[in-house]
């Protein structure tokens, strides 16, 4: 029998199992190699954005629906605009920053995996990705119901001047970023044509001010000063100190938003005292969080995955949601 001779041009390229499908032990074909490319960069386009971070606008523009007198479909509608405003706003912003910071993050055990910095997306991707992000913001402004454009304004030019300077400037960082949620909550005032609070921002502010902080504090006991330069005007005694006193401030803040301009009616004074320990609570847990178990990295984690937080929330939630469905009804 004479043997035969096996060669690379006598193997089929792909041998079809008994159902007529390609054996999967056999490489992938060029096409299945592409697919997958492309969505991984798909997905790396979208780490770009910060998905995780949309709840944060969620959050924040609502919040003026707390003094809408009335809950219309038009309002409800306008403040969902607003939310997506500002949701590819920051989205913009995220890339922005991930471009300007590529350096830095290149040397952080964690922000290095980031697309840019990682390589995986190049610098002129991700400025075609933000160009793509800032048109379809502008398209959204543009057929979306009419709301005034200078919060959005505002908020793109203090982050530009952010990634450029301000980030550098230690306690200047911090009110920068907090001032960002303090214009959500404006648009969501223009977008439900409710009279703004005074007392609700400032609420907001001193809050955000908190989870800054609390992240800043737990950057510097993990990493120390060299992969954020404004670090470097914190220390520890001081994180804490500021934590307390905007802690105090976001707690008094609200307590007098609901004693004053909150609509809550006749039922203001029992909302205001079952405010008192639950609010206290909330703080109290975010700062043992924060002090005590090394937390706060990432605040919107801490904050909706802590049990007793989201318990305390949504206890006061309801509390404040009764007052103002009586405030509502009419009264015989």
């Amino acid at each position: 029998m004479t043997p035969v001779e096996v060669t690379a041009e006598s193997v089929p390229a792909e041998t079809p199992n008994a159902a007529g499908r390609r054996n999967p032990t056999q490489p992938a074909t060029a096409a299945g190699r592409l697919d997958l490319r492309l969505v991984r960069h798909a997905s790396d386009l979208a780490q770009l954005a910060r998905p995780r971070q949309w709840a944060k606008t969620v959050l924040a523009v609502p919040l003026a629906l707390l003094d809408t007198p009335a809950w219309t479909v038009g309002a409800l509608a306008r403040t969902g605009w607003a939310v997506l405003l500002f949701t590819l706003a920051s989205s913009l912003v995220y890339v922005v920053n991930d471009i300007a910071d590529r350096d830095l993050d290149r040397r952080h055990p964690v922000k290095r995996t980031r697309p840019v910095a990682s390589g995986r997306i190049s610098v002129a991707t991700a400025v075609g990705f933000a160009g793509v992000l800032a048109g379809l913001l502008g398209l959204a402004f543009a057929v979306g119901p009419a709301l005034p454009g200078w919060p959005l304004a505002a908020y793109l030019v203090l982050n530009v001047a952010y990634s450029r300077w301000l980030k550098h400037i230690p306690l200047v960082d911090i009110s920068v970023v907090a001032t960002g949620f303090g214009l959500r909550v404006v648009l969501g005032y223009a977008a439900t044509g409710a009279t703004v609070s005074v007392w609700l921002l400032t609420t907001v502010f001193t809050a955000c001010l908190v989870l800054i902080l609390g992240k800043r504090r737990r950057e510097l006991a993990a990493q120390g000063t060299g992969y954020r330069p404004a670090l470097r005007g914190y220390t520890l005694n001081l994180a804490d100190h500021l934590i307390s006193v905007n802690a105090t401030l976001t707690v008094a803040a609200f307590l007098m938003y609901l004693h004053t301009d909150a609509p809550i009616g006749a039922h203001r004074q029992a909302i205001v005292l079952a405010a008192v320990p639950l609010t206290l609570l909330a703080i109290s847990r975010y700062l043992q969080a924060v002090l005590v178990h090394h937390g706060g990295a990432d605040p919107v984690r801490t904050l909706l995955r802590d049990r007793l937080i989201v318990g305390s929330a949504a206890l006061l939630a309801a509390a404040v949601g009764a007052g103002l469905l009586a405030a509502s009804l009419p009264t015989s």
